[in-house]
C-alpha cells in the first residue's frame, strides 16, 4: 500500500482556476465546452477496453462530474474524486437534475490510495496529471487503487510545438474556447514519460492513441497522431495463481 504523501500533491492556483469555472461547468456552450464534445470519445475509449456496466470505477479529477455521470450511465458504480470542494458541490447538485448514482469524494487520489487500495475495476484521469506538482504520485495512487487485473486510462497533452500551438495559442487566445492560463507548457506530458511512469508503478501500457479535436464541427475522435492530445490504457497485472 501507498502511503499518502507529506506535502499534498495539489496546485492552489489550479484549484482557484478550475473552482471559478464550477457553475457554468454543465453548460455546453461554456468555458468547458471542449470537454463536453471530448467526452462521447473518452467515454468509448474507456468502454471499449473495459466494458463499464457493473464494473466499480474511480474518476480521478472527476470536476464537476461530466464523465462521472457518463460512466454511470453506462452501468458502473463510479466514484468521483476531486480536491475543489466547489466543483463537488456542483457535482453533487447535478445529480438531483440527472438521477445519476454517484459517489462524489473530496480527497487527493494519494490519501483515497491509503485508504481503498485495491477496490477498483476501472480508473479513469483525464484532462489532470498536466496540473498537479508530481504527476507520477497520482499515477502510482492510482495504481494502488486497482485490482489486479483493472485498467488505468489517462489522457493529458504531449509537450510539442503542435500542442503548444493548438492547445494555448489557438484554443486560449484565439478562438478563445477555454480560460487563458487554463494551460502550462512546460507541465505537458510526453507519452514517454508517462509510459515510465506507469512501469513504475507496475502497470503494463497497452495502448496510447490520439485524441483529435474539430472546435468547428465540434467533435473528437480516435487517431494515431499523439503529437496533442492522447490517451492512454494500462493494465494491473493479475494476480498469479497460487502453485
Amino acid at each position: 500500500m501507498n502511503a499518502a504523501p507529506d506535502k499534498p500533491n495539489v496546485s492552489q492556483a489550479e484549484l482557484a482556476k478550475f473552482a471559478k469555472l464550477a457553475h457554468r461547468w454543465w453548460d455546453p456552450d461554456g468555458p468547458q465546452r471542449p470537454l463536453h464534445e471530448l467526452n462521447p470519445t473518452r467515454l468509448a475509449y474507456v468502454n471499449e477496453r473495459m466494458p463499464l456496466a457493473g464494473r466499480r470505477v474511480l474518476d480521478v479529477g472527476c470536476g464537476a462530474g461530466l464523465l462521472s455521470e457518463a460512466m454511470a450511465a453506462e452501468g458502473a458504480q463510479v466514484t468521483g474524486l476531486d480536491l475543489a470542494p466547489d466543483l463537488i458541490e456542483i457535482a453533487r447538485l447535478h445529480l438531483y437534475e440527472s438521477g445519476r448514482q454517484v459517489e462524489y469524494v473530496l480527497s487527493s487520489v494519494e490519501d483515497l490510495a491509503a485508504e481503498r487500495a485495491g477496490s477498483y475495476d476501472v480508473v479513469t484521469c483525464m484532462e489532470m496529471l498536466e496540473h498537479v506538482p508530481d504527476p507520477s504520485s497520482v499515477i502510482r495512487a492510482c495504481a494502488t487503487l486497482l485490482k489486479p487485473g483493472g485498467r488505468l486510462f489517462v489522457s493529458t497533452l504531449d509537450r510539442t510545438p503542435a500542442a503548444f500551438a493548438l492547445a494555448i495559442v489557438g484554443a486560449e487566445y484565439i478562438a478563445r474556447l477555454l480560460p487563458k492560463g487554463t494551460h502550462h507548457y512546460r507541465q505537458f506530458i510526453r507519452p514517454s514519460e508517462l509510459a515510465a511512469w506507469l512501469r513504475e508503478a507496475g502497470l503494463e501500457l497497452e495502448d496510447v492513441s490520439g485524441l483529435v479535436y474539430d472546435p468547428i464541427r465540434r467533435k473528437a475522435w480516435i487517431s494515431r497522431h499523439t503529437g496533442v492530445n492522447y490517451l492512454a490504457c494500462a493494465r494491473k497485472p493479475a494476480e498469479p495463481d497460487p502453485a
